[in-house]
């Protein structure tokens, strides 16, 4: 019963909402719901987006992914489409200092679809409790109507990065020119462990290919 009421109570408020979007957090791991939470990223239509600290379980090859949400930092035209939604579901996020640039993220909570591990919140309003993430994910993905409003918008502004400058002879090594070889480097076979600050950060920016894995190194 509890299921089907927190269903029933997503599904009425995301059908109603004109530019609904879907952001993955870090508890998808705990909750082992990367597959369910790929199920209704597919049926759903939604852009999807990426806290900083769950880049690698959101595959980046979703041809609807928009990036790492970040708040300020984040990805290029990720922030404008999250935070201009009229409704957003978090799928186990970790709200912190560090996730949310010091608490500065413009998120309205009776927007938002709150997915834990075992409990959803639905608009700041009603709570169900005792709900596995994935059954929840997998049920609400046969309920909702697709709706890609917000990725058409996110592909109305979407700009496509620049290429850095090439390096001139004996010229020191730039960051980005660095991370452009890394980039070129990655493959279904190789995985990245990034360590904290500046490398956890430009890490940020690369894009994973299907298959390469990921791993912050944060102590």
């Amino acid at each position: 019963m509890g299921l089907e009421a927190a269903v029933e109570a997503t599904v009425d408020f995301l059908n109603k909402a004109v530019k609904p979007v879907l952001v993955g957090g870090p508890k998808i791991r705990v909750a082992k719901s990367g597959k369910a939470f790929v199920e209704l990223a597919d049926a759903c239509g939604y852009p999807i987006a990426v806290m900083p600290s769950a880049k690698g379980l959101v595959p980046e090859h979703h041809p609807r992914f928009i990036g790492t949400y970040w708040g300020a930092v984040s990805t290029s035209f990720c922030a404008e489409i999250v935070e201009s939604a009229d409704a957003y579901v978090f799928v186990g996020p970790i709200f912190n200092d560090y996730s949310s640039v010091g608490y500065s993220l413009l998120l309205k909570k009776e927007k938002a679809i709150i997915v834990q591990p075992e409990r959803v919140v639905v608009a700041n309003g009603p709570t169900f409790g005792c709900i596995l993430m994935k059954d929840f994910l997998r049920a609400l993905a046969k309920r909702l109507k697709k709706n890609t409003t917000a990725y058409e918008n996110y592909h109305r502004i979407f700009v496509p990065d620049g290429q850095p400058l090439e390096c001139k002879p004996k010229e020191p090594l730039r960051v980005n020119v660095l991370f452009k070889h890394i980039q070129q480097m990655l493959s279904g076979d190789t995985a990245v462990i990034a360590e904290t600050g500046d490398s956890w950060f430009n890490c940020q920016k690369l894009k994973l290919p299907e298959g390469c894995g990921w791993a912050p190194s944060i102590p």
